[in-house]
């Protein structure tokens, strides 16, 4: 019974297993299409490769390029300016601007999703700005992307809100200006508009060399970040570090400053100058005005402000240019040192009267009486000697009515009267005599009696010594200058200016232990060929040491107010703490120490 169920199951599962599908032969018709139809794909494949590398190589290259390419753009940053010891006068420092984008601020941890409000954004970001909440929301409920809400941020404030992680928020770095020294140096320095446009002084007169060498940067980066070495322009990493540096010292500036503007509102003048010249080689170790600016906020200042007047406004400088014309009349042997001249008082000069500026008649007098009397009728008749085309000659020669050859931006020639004019009227060189009926600026006043100090020679006045690297100082300018006077002459100029300060008006500058030599000068002041009544200049400049000089400083007060305003009460208080701080500074050693000595004893 069994064995009968059994059998039919085995023969089922026989038939299952040996049922098999019979082969039949492929027609050769469908294997050539097969083989078409792959080889048709390769071929495609072949050549759609063929086309990227042969022909679109350069345009995928380019889009590989940007993908793996990082570029950044220069800044426009400037090379800082320092003084001659190195400390910074200008220099450039990263701020950043802060821009919104409403639409997409996020904070960390929100969904991707989720847009912020204005007013969250605005609470987080007031008390880091430090600036109301009001008013950044109106800031940025005036569109709804690209918002400038605050420039002038610094790199601290920066990573703070950079810490925040709010997205919509980003901060464009971008250098700004800064000038440490506040308005010391702003007469000089000038400095850049908003738009780092360069507006007054060195900033703009050598704009471009004070530009750092950038180029912009393309970096290479691989899919982890690294930099790939290949496509670098050179010089992509060059480090500009070049630095221009000035003459100019801080500490000497900075107290001549003081005493300028202390002076000139005691005494309630317009303005005021300050000029110290080494006489050796023309550098400037001073230059300092009043009214000044800070350029740090140089909008908040008139304009007029702006320029070195002292290097751009003429004057007749009176009685301090007696000297130089002294030098002239003995370089051409009109005069000797020994000589006298008869000072009567009053003269009479082609209808025109001539008076000393007290009035008196001082009789028979050498040349360094009339020097510390500042006599104008003796400097008549002592220049009366001198042929007047020669004395003419030498005024251009000096370059009375050519622009100084000087770095110092805005520099302006002076004013000479034709030699027709200075030959034919006798008026003319009379009034030269005594300094007035020319005109000239301080700087060049500086400069023509540095040729009476350093032995004879012009030397061109400046305030750089160039560009140097890193914190290297540039070494002083080796002496130099055209040899225009003979060393005699200027020797016994420079004793005829000591008399002034031992016996005459300058006596407000002697200090033990040093030998100095000056001279005063109390100008009428001229506007369009008139004199102005009461407007007056008060001016002093000093030599020294006179056993070997070296440096000039000359202080020029414009139109100070009072009976008794002068060139020795006005300008030598200035010049004598001048003059004792440079004697500081520079190590000058004491001309009679003996002197010194005693002095300090008592």
């Amino acid at each position: 019974m069994s064995s009968r169920l059994s059998t039919p199951r085995r023969s089922s599962a026989n038939r299952a297993r040996t049922r098999v599908i019979p082969l039949q032969k492929v027609p050769a018709q469908r294997l050539w299409w097969v083989f078409l139809i792959l080889s048709a794909g390769l071929l495609g494949l072949m050549g759609r490769m063929a086309w990227l590398q042969l022909v679109q190589t350069n345009e995928l290259e380019s889009r590989a390029r940007q993908l793996q390419t990082q570029q950044s753009q220069p800044l426009g940053q400037r090379r800082p300016i320092v003084d001659r010891h190195g400390r910074l006068v200008a220099m450039d420092e990263e701020r950043f601007r802060l821009w919104a984008h409403p639409r997409y601020f996020n904070f960390p941890g929100d969904p991707l999703d989720m847009v912020r409000s204005p007013e969250d954004v605005a609470e987080r970001l007031a008390a880091v700005l430090s600036i109301p909440k009001d008013k950044l929301l109106r800031e940025m409920g005036t569109q709804e992307s690209g918002i400038k809400l605050h420039s002038g941020i610094d790199p601290e404030t920066a990573s703070r809100i950079r810490a925040m992680g709010i997205s919509g928020l980003d901060l464009e770095a971008y250098p700004q200006r800064i000038y440490p020294q506040g308005d010391l140096f702003a007469n000089v320095v000038g400095f850049l508009n908003d738009e780092r446009v360069a507006q007054a002084g060195l900033e703009q007169s050598r704009d471009d060399e004070l530009l750092r060498h950038e180029q912009a940067r393309s970096l290479r980066r691989g899919a982890d970040g690294t930099p790939l070495p290949d496509d670098l322009a050179p010089g992509v990493f060059f480090g500009d570090d070049l630095r221009l540096q000035l003459t100019l010292d801080s500490r000497l500036q900075e107290l001549s400053a003081k005493a300028l503007t202390a002076q000139v509102k005691k005494w309630n003048a317009k303005k005021g100058a300050v000029i110290v010249m080494d006489a050796s080689n023309g550098e400037l170790l001073v230059l300092a005005s009043t009214p000044t600016y800070d350029p740090n906020r140089f909008w908040q200042f008139h304009p007029g402000r702006f320029r070195e007047w002292s290097v751009q406004d003429l004057y007749e400088p009176g009685s301090t240019f007696k000297p130089i014309n002294l030098a002239l009349a003995l370089q051409e042997g009109a005069i000797q040192p020994g000589d006298r001249v008869h000072d009567v008082g009053r003269l009479q000069i082609g209808g025109w009267p001539i008076n000393n500026h007290d009035k008196r008649a001082n009789g028979l007098v050498d040349f360094p009486t009339v020097l510390q009397v500042s006599s104008n009728v003796g400097m008549v008749q002592a220049m009366r000697r001198l042929k007047n085309d020669v004395y003419w000659d030498w005024m251009k020669r000096l370059g009375i009515d050519a622009r100084p050859d000087t770095d110092l931006p805005g520099a302006v020639a002076g004013q000479l009267k034709t030699k027709e004019q200075f030959t034919t009227q006798p008026i003319e060189p009379a009034t030269t005599a005594f300094g007035q009926g020319f005109s000239l600026t301080p700087l060049k006043l500086a400069q023509l009696h540095g040729l009476l100090a350093n032995g004879g020679r012009l030397v061109s006045p400046h305030i750089t010594r160039g560009f140097r690297s890193g914190s290297a100082l540039a070494p002083a300018t080796a002496p130099n200058g055209q040899q225009l006077l003979k060393p005699e002459v200027t020797k016994t100029l420079m004793s005829w200016m000591e008399s002034v300060v031992e016996k005459g008006s300058g006596k407000g500058v002697k200090t033990p232990g040093y030998r100095i030599g000056g001279k005063t000068g109390t100008a009428q002041k001229a506007l369009n060929g008139i004199y102005l009544p009461g407007a007056k200049i008060c001016s002093f400049v000093a030599a020294l040491p006179i056993e070997k000089p070296r440096y000039i400083v000359l202080v020029v007060v414009d139109e100070p107010q009072g009976e008794n305003a002068y060139g020795s009460t006005v300008a030598v208080p200035v010049a004598k703490q001048v003059i004792d701080a440079l004697l500081v500074v520079e190590k000058i050693p004491p001309s009679k120490p003996a002197e010194l000595n005693k002095a300090a004893k008592s």
